[in-house]
């Protein structure tokens, strides 16, 4: 259902728990897939992208089961009865020593809106032997898989884009023979997904992959904790410029808790910062490779105070310093930060520019023009280069003294889900009250974000 957020300013504080991961749950739940045994996933992501990877995992032939109840740790249930996901119990399709068995009447895979389920489910679905489809929804079908198909392509693999421009609808007809293949990677995630399935290649298979471009390197490393954790020998470059990966490796179950996400921590120390509140965050760890927890480092260079303290658990404390101050910031290796860092940069005194991230032009929406565009309705002035966004802040001081205060400001959420979550953060410090038309799209990555911070939801 299309639905609207009505967002009035106000001071944004409290204490959260943030969701797990979607990078991290993701790769759990794919590697749970494909191993052999049982594996016992804690707490991962409900959310939409992370269930049309759980359908995926379905569809090919994993058996997920999944439990619920009260979690004592929560202090905002997500419903009347106080049931949340706790948990995935995945029984896997490996074997020890041998490709995982997928069902031999795999139905077409709808990845929805999960380009990371597309690309990583692509170079798995390549090991198989069958012919498996893969669609997605309107936004899927934009996004490009074509440099991923080439590498396949070079693999031995049979990937036909039916479109003919490496968009959905795609079908993968395997097996994977092994081989050389150059893949320049805009999106860290073409990586990843030779990555995870090259190992679980046949025995005397051998793929090698020369990386003329990559951006979002910290993914890549997320990518390669796992399958250190797995025990999977990998050749590399120190720069990752280049990669040898032999086949014969199989999956063991993975288990445990799943880290929460630094990508959606973003949004309510954004709005924290943003509104002159304070902010004490829950269940994200100093130590997690998330490259999006560099998004507090960048909070701290524009005069927030951001503190680790250790108690029951590790808490994040975000809170105002003072004004908020401009600066020059590299998104290269942090493209999905954009969003939120663009909201903070509309509340720092003097121009900010958020640079090297041509990628961001490539997500879900161009994110790039389109916060540009947002922001402008906020009266905040923007500008745009091929690979950054200018931004010309105004502190809470200056937006006091306005004296002509809009009425209610429409915002188009684009259908994502990180520039819906931006707008409303940045929301609660503007002059006046602002809706957002296609706020669903939030419970892609954070669902009950928009009413964590007091929006009021209605149907379009």
């Amino acid at each position: 259902m299309i639905m609207r957020a009505l967002i009035h300013p106000r001071r944004f504080s409290g204490v959260y728990r943030i969701p797990a991961s979607k990078s991290h749950t993701i790769r759990r739940l794919l590697i749970a897939a494909m191993a052999g045994g049982v594996s016992q996933i804690d707490y991962p992501l409900d959310s939409l992208d992370a269930r049309s990877c759980l359908e995926v995992c379905r569809a090919l032939g994993a058996s997920i089961e999944e439990y619920r109840g009260r979690d004592a740790q929560c202090p905002n249930p997500p419903d009347d009865k106080g049931e949340k996901l706790l948990g995935w119990t995945v029984y896997g399709m490996g074997n020890e020593g041998q490709a995982p068995k997928f069902n031999p009447s795999c139905p077409q895979l709808d990845a929805s809106n999960s380009g990371t389920t597309l690309y990583l489910g692509l170079a798995l679905a390549a090991l198989g032997d069958r012919q498996i489809a893969f669609t997605g929804d309107e936004q899927l079908r934009r996004r490009s898989a074509g440099p991923l198909l080439e590498a396949l392509s070079r693999m031995g693999v049979r990937a036909v884009s039916k479109t003919g421009n490496g968009c959905v609808p795609i079908t993968i007809q395997g097996p994977w023979k092994g081989g050389r293949a150059s893949l320049p990677c805009p999106t860290s995630q073409y990586l990843s997904a030779l990555l995870l399935a090259a190992p679980l290649a046949p025995s005397g298979v051998t793929t090698e992959i020369d990386v003329p471009l990559l951006n979002e390197r910290p993914y890549i490393e997320l990518t390669l904790s796992y399958l250190s954790a797995q025990h999977v020998p990998i050749e590399t470059a120190p720069d990752f410029s280049w990669f040898r990966i032999r086949g014969g490796s199989s999956y063991k179950p993975v288990n445990g808790p799943v880290p929460g996400d630094f990508s959606s921590a973003a949004f309510p120390a954004c709005a924290a910062a943003v509104s002159g509140g304070s902010v004490r965050l829950l269940g994200l760890d100093p130590e997690d490779p998330q490259g999006d927890k560099a998004y507090f480092d960048m909070l701290a260079r524009m005069g927030c105070k951001v503190e680790w303290q250790k108690k029951t658990e590790w808490e994040l404390a975000v809170s105002p310093g003072g004004t908020l101050r401009a600066g020059i910031f590299d998104l290269n290796a942090t493209p999905d930060l954009l969003p939120a860092m663009a909201a903070a940069a509309a509340y720092a005194r003097g121009e900010t520019v958020l640079g090297n991230v041509a990628h961001a032009r490539i997500k879900e929406t161009d994110r790039i023009a389109v916060m540009a565009a947002e922001l402008k309705k906020l009266g905040v002035e923007t500008s745009e280069r091929p690979d950054a966004l200018v931004i010309r802040g105004r502190d809470r001081e200056q937006r006091a003294a306005e004296k002509n205060k809009p009425a209610t400001i429409s915002l188009e959420g684009h259908g994502d889900h990180r520039i819906v979550m931006a707008l409303a953060a940045a929301a609660l410090g503007g002059s006046g009250a602002a809706e957002i038309n296609g706020a669903e799209s939030a419970g892609v990555t954070y669902p009950g974000f928009l009413e964590t911070i007091g929006a009021e939801l209605r149907p379009s």
